[in-house]
């Protein structure tokens, strides 16, 4: 599909740079590019309120077409950028893990909006990375201690934490880096088969963005009064 294609062709050269120290400056790339759009890739703003406006005003509507339709975008982008088999792992994985990155960071951004948090607000957008862990990667940093709390307590802190907002970055950018070395969940033996590492890739990252959308959805409740 044209959307993954794009996503993944534009932040390929930031994708070669994931690694926990890099991922600070990475994730406000990321979550700028989700939030404010890029070229032809609508911004998160303008996803929520499409589809506001597509289901008569319902939130709880317009934040589930979001989720079904950012599982459907990174299944296509997923499918795209795995087709290469072994020959274009190197390139196409890195492509594809921030690719699909930036479509769950919008996700989670407009899911966020429309629940009613600004999206203007630091604290907020720490939460949205947060989210792009999921549930069990934040429970288990809160156990250790290496995370405060969970990302709707980070959107509702009394004040911005700047070191909190560097950490999350890093631990996802810890998760992404080992995605990257082709660890999560079998899918580089997959994707090395050219046609089966499309089909395979397509699955793995669709699954992944439905958890996302629903962990969001589950962390952000609605601010707006009723």
């Amino acid at each position: 599909m044209a959307v993954g294609k794009m996503v993944a062709r534009s932040l390929a050269p930031m994708a070669r740079q994931v690694t926990p120290r890099a991922a600070a400056g990475l994730f406000r790339n990321v979550l700028d590019a989700a939030i404010d759009g890029r070229g032809r890739f609508s911004g998160a703003l303008a996803v929520a309120e499409r589809q506001l406006a597509r289901h008569d005003g319902d939130p709880v509507r317009a934040a589930n077409e979001v989720v079904e339709q950012h599982v459907r975008l990174a299944g296509a982008q997923g499918f795209v950028t795995s087709l290469g088999g072994f020959a274009v792992l190197p390139i196409a994985l890195p492509a594809n893990v921030t690719g699909l990155a930036v479509l769950q960071a919008r996700m989670v951004a407009a899911i966020a909006h429309l629940r009613g948090y600004d999206l203007s607000d630091p604290r907020v957008r720490t939460a949205v990375t947060a989210c792009l862990l999921g549930d069990e990667v934040v429970e288990e940093l809160v156990r250790k201690g290496t995370l405060p709390s969970t990302p709707l307590a980070m959107a509702t802190a009394p004040v911005h934490d700047a070191e909190l907002d560097n950490r999350v970055a890093g631990e996802l950018g810890a998760v992404l880096a080992t995605q990257v070395g082709g660890k999560r969940l079998g899918l580089t033996v997959g994707r090395r088969i050219p046609l089966l590492g499309g089909g395979v890739g397509a699955v793995v990252d669709a699954v992944a963005t439905y958890r996302v959308g629903r962990y969001a959805q589950s962390e952000l409740p609605p601010r707006r009064s009723a």
